[in-house]
């Protein structure tokens, strides 16, 4: 199907087809564009949902990460943040190889276009300049004519009137023939003129209609097709660069369902019993204490009062069964020694200091090995350095792998008496703190107690009671009242910013919510507050915006 041979005619509406062509493609052009920037935006919005999500460099979050399900959102975390770099893939090549590719060729299809209908507007206007030029002749042959017609018509007038004179006729009738002669040749000359243009405008709207026209129509009909097909090239990669992504995003995928299959209930629960397992025995059952006995009472010595080592008579009422729940624990760092942490716990972290202890002892011996080597390498060839350049930092190598064995050997010896065992005495034990010696002198009387001794209901927990007796003394910070079950409320207070209340004896906030306070700050930053009857506990002071009932009292 030709469009020089089916649309001869149609000049105008293939120039307005060719037009609408343009625009189609630089809608193409515009709709990958915006396919691109979504899929830029895409992929960073993916980046930044990555990247809120990924794990602090904070204590807490390292503990996080025991827990398979933790490990497994964070391989899931990385996996999704390749994936937003294939999209990021996309959108480049979506630009570099389709867009830039339609932009040029949009301008060159312009220029192509322009040039094919300037020939055909050229070629249009030759053929209506020879039917103008065809039309003068055939009018000017016309004229001739008539005008030849009435040269003769009035010399056979003339001719034929009898009432002239016969001077009158001869000159009358001379000057009408010639006029009819010279009429009758310029009519003769005008439709030979006639005729020969006309021949030659014929060839010439042949050439128009059967060659020129349908070459130029050609030509545009040859642009058009090649503009379709390579519209149809683009759309053809549009899909492909999604699909050349696939696998590497179905690898991605992949990844998170690896990531998820490796979570393992059991071991997390176990990991729960690992950080928090504090290696109390559970409190034993709380005496009867007669009120009725006039003599003075004694304290139990099972029960979790003598378990501090208090001595001050109970007040009628109170029950200890809830005391647990709601512990107050210190908020400080603690001692060097863990001595405020659970056994367990405390047991851990002693392992865990030993562990970094003993990496840098390796890494110090490493250096100490190096530079040992590189001073053997000295003596032998004193043209490569002095070999006592290096003795400065031999020495604080030493210095530096002294220290860190005392340090080592000082926490091994705590570890050994909360695992039951004695320190073993050496030479390095020696040169150990005061502090240390003290403790060690007090480890036999601290193996001999009681699980009932080591237990501390305030949190804390130590092993050695003659260097530390601290603890037999009255906590200021914990006392029988502040445990008491049903304590009255003494105001309100909103929570301005939330808090998740992980440890022991605190609760969690949600900003803007209202709790009743049964218990203002006494200068420690921590306020007791509850939620309902069965859940209450401390948040920070700092936390929570408290209204007290004697204060709205008197602004009443």
């Amino acid at each position: 199907m030709s469009w020089g041979a089916e649309l001869w005619d149609q000049f105008d509406n293939l120039e307005k087809h060719t037009q609408w062509g343009i625009d189609f493609v630089e809608k193409y052009s515009k709709f990958v564009k915006e396919r691109s920037e979504i899929e830029v935006n895409y992929a960073r919005q993916i980046r930044n949902l990555s990247r809120k999500f990924q794990p602090k460099k904070s204590s807490k979050e390292e503990e996080e990460n025991k827990y398979s399900s933790c490990r497994a959102f964070l391989l899931t975390l990385n996996e999704l943040n390749d994936y937003a770099g294939q999209h990021e893939v996309v959108a480049e090549n979506l630009t570099a190889q389709i867009i830039a590719e339609l932009t040029k060729y949009t301008q060159e299809l312009k220029s192509e276009r322009k040039s094919h209908f300037q020939d055909g507007r050229k070629a249009q206007q030759h053929i209506e300049n020879s039917w103008k030029q065809l039309e003068s002749c055939k009018r000017r042959f016309e004229r001739d004519c008539k005008e030849a017609e009435r040269a003769q018509q009035y010399f056979e007038k003339l001719d034929a009137d009898i009432n002239v004179t016969k001077l009158d006729v001869e000159k009358r009738y001379q000057k009408a023939r010639q006029q009819a002669q010279m009429r009758q040749q310029m009519a003769s000359e005008s439709k030979e003129e006639y005729s020969n243009y006309l021949q030659k405008f014929n060839q010439e709207q042949n050439q128009h209609y059967y060659t020129t026209i349908p070459n130029i129509f050609q030509r545009i009909q040859d642009m058009e097709e090649k503009r379709i097909e390579r519209l149809a090239e683009c759309m053809r990669r549009f899909a492909d660069e999604d699909r050349k992504i696939l696998p590497i995003v179905g690898h991605c995928l992949d990844g998170m369902t690896k990531a998820a299959e490796s979570i393992e209930a059991k071991a997390d629960s176990k990991q729960v019993v690992e950080q928090f397992k504090s290696g109390f025995e559970p409190p034993s059952d709380v005496e009867f204490e007669d009120y009725g006995q006039t003599m003075k009472r004694t304290v139990s010595e099972t029960s979790l009062s003598n378990s501090r080592g208090e001595s001050k008579p109970e007040k009628p009422g109170r029950s200890k069964g809830k005391l647990w729940p709601f512990i107050k624990k210190n908020k400080g760092s603690g001692p060097e020694d863990f001595s405020h942490l659970p056994p367990e716990q405390r047991r851990k972290k002693l392992q865990a200091k030993i562990d970094e202890l003993n990496k840098e002892i390796h890494k110090e011996m490493d250096q100490r090995d190096a530079l040992t080597k590189m001073k053997d390498v000295y003596i032998k060839n004193p043209q490569m350095g002095d070999p006592a350049s290096l003795d400065p930092r031999l020495g604080e190598i030493a210095q530096n792998i002294d220290r860190l064995q005392t340090e080592a050997q000082k926490f091994e010896g705590w570890l050994a008496e909360v695992e039951g065992r004695m320190p073993i005495k050496n030479d390095t034990l020696k040169r150990q703190s005061v502090t240390y010696d003290t403790q060690n002198s007090n480890s036999t009387v601290t193996n001999n107690c009681t699980p009932q001794d080591r237990e501390s209901p305030d949190g804390s927990y130590t092993e050695e009671p003659s260097s530390e007796p601290t603890v037999k003394e009255e906590d200021p910070e914990f006392n029988d009242d502040e445990f008491d079950e049903g304590l009255p409320t003494i105001g309100t207070c909103k929570a301005l910013y939330p808090f998740e209340g992980t440890n022991e004896g605190t609760i969690s906030l949600v900003e803007g919510e209202l709790l009743f306070v049964i218990e203002e700050d006494k200068g420690d930053g921590w306020t007791r507050v509850r939620r309902n009857e069965e859940e209450e506990g401390y948040v920070p002071t700092t936390y929570v915006e408290v209204v007290l009932d004697n204060v709205k009292e008197e602004a009443s």
